[in-house]
């Protein structure tokens, strides 16, 4: 019994466990209340903390969206910049639209490069008889949609019809043909296949000019009109050399056949070389594309086709130099 009660409940032991235990106890609740204070403080700083992150993330939010704001704003500065510099490129100085503006034009029998208009316009009884002669004479006319024709002449009120104007006039190809036989025992005529690049028609004008050729034929397809490019880059030839546009250009050939004129193509496959060429008659001479060339078709209405031998290691010639050199070559005999 003694061992068993010392063993449960010794004395000092006892007395030590309860002071320990109150001891412990306060000290666990001392211990916890610091704990707590500690705690509150923490969160109180936490608090502090996160309102004091949550103001910075405002407030670098704001510094952040401030910058975005601008490059938007940027953005669409540039935006408006590029569309303001791409209609100040596209000159429209040669261009009418508008029904009663283009209408007079067509009267008025100015020189007329291309018209676009929707297909209301041309089967209409105001346009379609004016539309249908000036296809006949060799001016390109295109119907479009009404939405093509708002993009081309970007967003004006066209009402469905435009036009630019040429910077020459062109005459018919009989009176081409009466023009050269008149001035010239053994004229020269130049006829394009296929070259729409204006600066190379304008520069190919310039040396027909200069070599005394009297005149040129330009089909109303694949080919640049007589723009204000062209104008330019021929520097006052255009004013001196008589220009006509044909609708088909092998049906031209043809007819130049029947009033004695030889046609002879420019080929790099050419059995012929220029320089050997000794032919004595009117002649049209046809240049064609530098990728291209002249087309097959057109190929079988040459009566020669004649080459300009090459020297160096470049296989092909710029359309206009070809045409230059041909001249000379078909001018000094």
């Amino acid at each position: 019994m003694k061992n068993s009660s010392k063993k449960k409940f010794p004395g000092k032991n006892n007395k030590d466990y309860k002071k320990n235990s109150v001891l412990g106890y306060s000290s666990k609740k001392t211990n916890r209340s610091e704990k707590n204070e500690r705690f509150s403080k923490n969160s109180a700083n936490n608090n502090n903390v996160e309102n004091l992150n949550k103001t910075n993330n405002t407030f670098s939010s704001l510094k952040r969206t401030k910058p975005i704001f601008k490059s938007n704003t940027e953005f669409s500065k540039k935006n408006s910049d590029n569309h303001q510099e791409f209609t100040s490129k596209r000159n429209f100085d040669d261009w009418i639209w508008g029904k009663h503006s283009v209408y007079e034009a067509l009267n008025s029998e100015r020189a007329i490069n291309r018209i676009w208009c929707t297909s209301e316009i041309f089967s209409s009884d105001k346009f379609y008889i004016l539309l249908k002669d000036l296809k006949s004479k060799g001016v390109l006319i295109e119907e479009v949609s009404w939405n093509r024709l708002s993009q081309m002449t970007n967003g004006a009120s066209h009402q469905g019809v435009a036009l630019q104007l040429a910077c020459a006039k062109t005459i018919s190809l009989e009176q081409l043909i009466d023009f050269s036989k008149h001035n010239c025992a053994n004229p020269i005529i130049l006829a394009l296949d296929g070259i729409t690049d204006p600066h190379n028609v304008g520069a190919i004008i310039r040396s027909a000019e200069a070599f005394d050729c009297k005149g040129i034929i330009i089909p109303q397809r694949r080919s640049a009109g007589l723009t204000g490019t062209v104008a330019k880059v021929a520097a006052g030839a255009l004013e001196h050399l008589q220009v006509s546009r044909v609708v088909n250009l092998n049906r031209a050939l043809e007819e130049l056949k029947k009033y004695g004129f030889l046609v002879v193509g420019l080929s790099g496959d050419g059995q012929l070389s220029i320089s050997n060429f000794q032919e004595k008659a009117p002649l049209v001479v046809i240049v064609g594309s530098e990728d291209k060339g002249i087309s097959l078709l057109t190929q079988k209405k040459c009566d020669f086709l004649l080459n300009i031998p090459l020297k160096g290691k470049t296989s092909s010639l710029n359309a206009s130099v070809a045409a230059a050199i041909s001249l000379f070559h078909l001018t000094s005999k």
